[in-house]
């Protein structure tokens, strides 16, 4: 079964663009600067930022549903980000080299499935859990720290 993995919009983040420290603390966000690789993996380009790159650091809301499962979380975001154009069944690799969580949801935002994977093992976990009709989207996080890293859909 052929799936499609994306990341999130730029235009989500514009209003952040070239702000100060300050602003962006009024904001709940801050600048960081990427001090090694990988280790600072933009949700929209889905790569991970060079030592020297700057990102903004912001807690974001990857699951807005009216369930308990509704979450927010920090991620980071490449301030020079493209967005990411994977290919059908194409795992990026800020994805590829982590250890994800998956989580299962349906529409109506309820968890039906869930499990972990080492990101290049993705496509087998993906297939199985889109086995069942009522998964409707998956999330993917990143199993140590816990944050979102990408949607995943049906192709």
């Amino acid at each position: 079964m052929s799936f499609q993995i994306s990341g999130l919009k730029v235009t989500e983040f514009a209003a952040l663009k070239g702000l100060s420290d300050a602003e962006l603390a009024e904001r709940g966000a801050r600048r960081v600067t990427a001090d090694h690789y990988p280790g600072f993996p933009c949700r929209v380009s889905l790569v991970d930022a060079q030592p020297g790159e700057r990102l903004l650091l912001v807690n974001y809301e990857h699951l807005a549903v009216g369930t308990p499962y509704r979450s927010r979380y920090a991620i980071y975001v490449r301030e020079e980000a493209h967005e990411a154009r994977p290919a059908v069944d194409e795992i990026p690799q800020a994805l590829r080299i982590r250890l994800l969580s998956l989580r299962g949801f349906s529409a109506a935002g309820e968890l039906l499935e869930a499990d972990v994977a080492a990101g290049d093992a993705l496509p087998g976990v993906i297939e199985r859990m889109f086995t069942n009709p009522e998964v409707a989207y998956l999330h993917a996080h990143n199993a140590k720290p816990g944050c979102y890293a990408a949607r995943i859909e049906r192709a």
